[in-house]
């Protein structure tokens, strides 16, 4: 595994979806460090909603799950899906790509100076390209911050699934949108920190795929149970609140009959004492 912040040599990826009102672990599954975040995604969604009839909601991501797949595969699934910000990466003293304006009625880019970026082509990956005329870019003032290439043509790529994208990146900015990416950093990820500090989830303590899923699954199990311990005395807490709650505002609705009875009492008692 080789990434930016994240030390560099052999792993295993413990891929985890955990419940958003208890914490419950629904879903844990092992690859190489080698397969990134977003590629087994939406199988294991599809495969936890087939297995325990779910029907989720709202999903809250980390940013590297960021990409036009996941995003469309939202979309059609229905959740509200929610995917944390993660600054593009550009050339330093280049124009970023928002400065460029995306046209849907002509298909075009608009660059900064007016000119017009017309559809070229649509690559494997599902990308379209938008290429410039390079008579104007050579006369162009901004061309040294615009693009380093030979041919003086500026290209802009858009996803076929960009609208998706821009959607689910619209909602990380409401108010449902951050309470719930708020409420995924209070679940996932103290379930990982969990695991890693009591639960021997730092190290493989097996090698190979079965094994390591092995240690995974009996990780899961440890911290669901302490989940549904603590659930179920929560709820029981909860009960015995109302019951005292209720016992409580009955006894103050009966204070003023006690009161009336106990005054009839000791009239009585002193007039016995008196016919005495």
């Amino acid at each position: 595994m080789v990434r930016d912040g994240k030390p560099t040599g052999f792993f295993y990826l413990d891929h985890r979806t955990v419940d958003g009102k208890h914490a419950i672990i629904t879903d844990t599954h092992v690859t190489p460090a080698s397969v990134h975040d977003s590629v087994p995604y939406l199988a294991r969604l599809d495969h936890q909603c087939q297995r325990f009839g779910l029907d989720p909601v709202g999903v809250g991501l980390d940013a590297g799950y960021f990409t036009a797949a996941i995003c469309h595969g939202l979309e059609e699934r229905g959740p509200y899906g929610v995917i944390g910000y993660r600054r593009p990466s550009k050339l330093k003293g280049y124009l970023p790509k928002r400065a460029f304006t995306y046209d849907a009625a002509t298909n075009t880019y608009q660059c900064p100076e007016g000119q017009s970026l017309l559809y070229a082509t649509t690559d494997r990956h599902g990308y379209r390209h938008y290429r410039s005329e390079p008579e104007i870019c050579r006369s162009c003032p901004r061309l040294a911050t615009c693009t380093r290439n030979a041919k003086q043509i500026k290209t802009v790529t858009r996803h076929v699934w960009q609208d998706d994208k821009d959607r689910v990146d619209a909602r990380r900015l409401t108010e449902p949108g951050k309470k719930l990416y708020k409420r995924r950093k209070e679940t996932v990820e103290r379930s990982f920190a969990d695991a890693k500090q009591l639960h021997g989830h730092r190290y493989a303590r097996m090698r190979g795929l079965a094994r390591v899923k092995e240690q995974c699954l009996l990780a899961a199990a440890c911290q669901n149970l302490k989940k549904i311990a603590q659930a179920r005395w929560r709820r029981l807490f909860c009960t015995f609140l109302r019951h005292l709650r209720a016992n409580r505002a009955r006894q103050k609705s009966l204070y003023p009959m006690m009161r009336r009875d106990r005054a009839i009492r000791v009239v009585s008692q002193a007039t016995r004492v008196c016919l005495l």
